[in-house]
């Protein structure tokens, strides 16, 4: 027999290695804090852009699958194919890296800017609206779990863009720090 991606037990070790690739992250981030070396900003800094990418990464991909999972007949194999990759996606992936976004993104705020400054404030503001697309894109996963979803493609291709006009203004904010 062969073992798919999709079955049980490939699940569980890609859940496994999360797992304990989330566990070194954390433990090179208690390493940090603890040790605390001369240029903790910037490794604070590194960890915040490498859980953004892989954070906005799952953004942008989530919303392709939706579409192509709207033309599969529900309950098909295909279906669910795309009800795996969805669910991994958004547990294994998105939701610890944008916990970690928010978390280090948090304290570089809090430590470098002290929460000053109307780019800062209009990059959180961002930064919500894009946690608030992320919760959209979550909720629309468990529809499309129950096979619910009522949502058309065109309308994912939409949102597929939403993310991505964020993530502009987001570094601009960051890089720019316009006013």
């Amino acid at each position: 027999m062969i073992e798919r991606q999709t079955d049980n037990a490939p699940g569980k070790r890609a859940r496994l290695r999360a797992i304990a690739a989330l566990s070194v992250f954390v433990a090179l981030l208690a390493g940090l804090f603890v040790g605390r070396p001369g240029d903790l900003y910037l490794w604070i800094k590194a960890l915040h852009i490498i859980a953004v990418i892989s954070w906005i990464a799952g953004l942008l991909y989530l919303p392709r699958l939706f579409i192509y999972h709207t033309d599969a007949l529900p309950g098909s194999v295909q279906s669910e194919t795309f009800k795996t990759m969805e669910r991994r996606l958004l547990k294994v992936i998105m939701n610890p890296a944008m916990m970690i976004a928010w978390v280090l993104g948090l304290y570089l705020a809090w430590s470098v800017y002290g929460f000053r400054g109307g780019w800062l404030h209009a990059k959180l503001f961002c930064v919500v609206l894009l946690t608030l697309v992320h919760v959209h894109f979550g909720r629309a996963v468990a529809d499309f779990q129950r096979d619910a979803n009522r949502k058309s493609a065109r309308y994912w291709r939409l949102m597929n863009e939403a993310p991505t006009l964020l993530m502009i203004l987001i570094v601009i904010l960051a890089v720019v720090k316009p006013f």
